[in-house]
């Protein structure tokens, strides 16, 4: 189907509707919020350890640590997160992708965020700030205009979360013009994320699992989404919204603990071990083991046993960031028409995401060797997406292997 044709309501699967008359990049949303969330991970990451090492001046009046902090929450994981929706929501909804020109746009504004955040100093930080406030809100916009014409209301739970990061996002930007501290702002973007890793994660692990399961001839299924699940979320979300506006309050610790414990036996209710020798699959239950972790950590700082920033590194780095290359090691594959066979560079950029995120929150808990841990977790960081993208760049640039 080509991109000049109507868009029209289908029944059944939802076409892969390529454009045959245009870059393959942008004939569907996973490929180039892909490739650029997978490129920009490893320069973000380059730049920031030239801005610590003093060789280079980053960002400007802006400021090193906020550009980071922002560009990690807001600039690699919005790509991922747009890649994702662009792609999901058109299975959710049964209606054709954005795909052509339309998204070729998206994908532009998200890069101009970029760029204008590195030039402050030539367009001025509330300039850059607004130019990078654009691109949630119209991914929210074309995420909701999709959900509402396809009436899936139980949907909108997950443009809650992107509504949630729109704000921060918005947050984040005034606290820094206004020179006060991006904690709060950053604390409700992880959050938010973290919060949508549930709600997805609960929808995609257990149905991924026992798909795998019964390919296998084995019947011992995952349990299927039920109350326990509601009750779950909803603690953790009790538990990051009293961290997000009282990370030290002792009633914060007890909803942590809680949530921890509620979210190791969902977790445990879909039978994780069971798909150790399929690793595309098994990585998306090791990456979703993070979100207790995170809330056990989240107890941890409120109670004064460990500091924020190693539970903000546990959350982003393990829940968010190996849940992210998770979904795209998976979709990309899937979606392309290849098997969903993950090679040798896919498990080993597995391995060093998931060591990145074991390691870099003891730079806080080990401060006399903070040092060699920050350059350990950003070189680990670095080989993590060099290896996704030296994999899987081709394989997003390129045609389908074959129809599905």
């Amino acid at each position: 189907m080509s991109a000049s044709e109507p868009t029209v309501r289908v029944s059944r699967a939802v076409p892969r509707g390529l454009s045959r008359t245009g870059p393959v990049l942008f004939s569907y949303g996973f490929r180039p919020f892909f490739l650029g969330g997978g490129l920009w991970a490893i320069v973000a990451m380059s730049l920031w350890i030239g801005a610590i090492t003093g060789r280079l001046d980053l960002a400007g009046d802006y400021g090193a640590p906020n550009w980071h902090a922002h560009e990690m929450l807001f600039g690699f994981a919005s790509a991922v997160l747009a890649g994702f929706l662009l792609t999901a929501v058109p299975n959710w909804t049964g209606r054709l992708p954005v795909s052509g020109w339309p998204l070729a746009g998206l994908f532009s504004l998200w890069c101009a965020g970029r760029i204008a955040l590195l030039m402050t100093d030539e367009f001025g930080v509330a300039t850059a700030a607004v130019i990078d406030g654009l691109f949630l809100p119209a991914l929210l916009a074309i995420c909701s205009r999709e959900v509402v014409a396809g009436r899936k209301w139980k949907d909108l739970k997950v443009l809650g979360g992107l509504l949630a990061l729109s704000v921060a996002n918005g947050i984040f930007h005034v606290a820094v013009i206004d020179g006060s501290h991006v904690h709060m702002a950053t604390r409700l973007a992880v959050a938010a994320y973290v919060v949508l890793v549930m709600i997805v994660g609960g929808r995609i692990i257990p149905s991924f699992t026992r798909n795998w399961l019964n390919k296998s001839g084995r019947t011992d299924f995952p349990v299927p989404y039920n109350r326990y699940d509601t009750v779950a979320i909803l603690g953790g979300l009790g538990a990051l919204a009293a961290w997000t506006v009282q990370p030290q309050h002792t009633a914060t610790a007890g909803l942590g603990f809680a949530a921890a414990v509620l979210h190791c036996i969902r977790l445990h209710r879909w039978r994780g071990w069971t798909t150790a020798p399929e690793k595309v699959l098994a990585v998306l239950h090791v990456a979703y083991a993070f979100v207790p972790l995170g809330l056990l950590a989240i107890g941890l700082s409120a109670l004064g046993y460990l500091e924020e920033r190693s539970v903000l590194h546990l959350l982003s780095v393990g829940a968010i960031a190996c849940m992210m290359l998770a979904v795209m090691t998976r979709a990309s594959l899937g979606h392309t028409g290849r098997p969903l066979k993950a090679s040798r560079l896919t498990v080993a950029a597995y391995a060093a995401l998931i060591l990145c995120a074991l390691v870099r929150p003891l730079g806080e808990i080990l401060p006399e060797a903070s040092a060699q841990i920050y350059a350990a977790a950003g070189l680990l960081w670095i080989v993590a997406f060099g290896l996704f993208c030296l994999e899987y760049a081709p394989i997003l640039a390129r045609k389908r292997r074959a129809p599905l």
